[in-house]
């Protein structure tokens, strides 16, 4: 049984990969950004390997984060899940980012520079990622007026990109990007037509099958199959210029020297 950690796995999508997962017997850590959430999943934490809590706005708590999962051990998979939708305003977090790109962006990056590198990586991204712009100028939307129906686009663009770099950087890895569906979670709403059931299978299904189907990397799928990605994606290009933009914006180079997992410069 394969040992996986779900961030963003107190309601939606994470919780319901996380009580597949468990059903299936694997051993699987959850995430919850604070006590309050973690409270509302008793049940689904008894039955799980452990709970890691932070905040993933935050890059010291995203850091915190990383040292309760490592401490649990080496995950065989990570299924970075969380995410947010349409925030009214830009944000600002203790580090000054857009909270849109800490979250969904900034947050999977440095948790993939500090957890022990795991041999599967599954990123939620979104169909509404070729709406992204490709331009990395201002990605942190500090020039720009404040739009939320672009900044989550953009976010599932780049988070996309950044499972196709690891792919190409890290060829003992399976990295993935999984597009959900429009689903009927609390960010998806109650009117969302897909299946809010597949919705979550994939991701469970690339994190611990042995079906060579599964066995991939560098891939962008929807209910198990995989599907064509926006065209920036597979652009080693902007690949290598999204890579080298978040190392600018965290302080973190995720591919250096070696073959090691990186830590953050002070």
């Amino acid at each position: 049984m394969s040992r996986i950690f779900i961030t963003g796995s107190t309601d939606g999508l994470g919780l319901a990969a996380a009580r597949t997962l468990i059903t299936q017997g694997h051993h699987v850590v959850l995430h919850a950004r604070s006590r309050e959430r973690a409270a509302a999943i008793a049940e689904t934490s008894a039955a799980a390997l452990g709970l890691v809590i932070g905040d993933l706005a935050s890059a010291a708590e995203t850091c915190s984060i990383a040292e309760q999962v490592n401490a649990i051990g080496r995950m065989d998979a990570v299924i970075h899940n969380a995410g947010i939708y349409l925030e009214r305003s830009r944000g600002d977090t203790p580090d000054g980012h857009a909270k849109t790109l800490a979250v969904n962006l900034l947050a999977p990056y440095l948790l993939t520079a500090w957890i022990t590198r795991p041999d599967r990586l599954i990123y939620l991204t979104s169909g509404m990622h070729r709406s992204g712009a490709s331009s990395l100028d201002d990605i942190d939307w500090k020039q720009r007026p404040w739009n939320a129906s672009q900044a989550y686009p953009e976010s599932k663009l780049y988070i996309a990109t950044l499972a196709a770099a690891l792919a190409r950087h890290w060829p003992d890895v399976f990295s993935n990007a999984v597009d959900p569906g429009w689903v009927p979670t609390k960010m998806g709403g109650a009117g969302a037509p897909d299946d809010l059931e597949m919705g979550h299978l994939t991701q469970t299904w690339l994190a611990t099958s042995d079906d060579g189907a599964a066995r991939v990397s560098g891939g962008y799928w929807y209910h198990r199959q995989q599907r064509e990605a926006a065209v920036e994606v597979g652009d080693i290009g902007f690949q290598d210029a999204l890579v080298e933009r978040l190392a600018g914006l965290t302080g973190v180079q995720l591919f250096s020297e070696g073959t090691g997992n990186t830590k953050r410069r002070t």
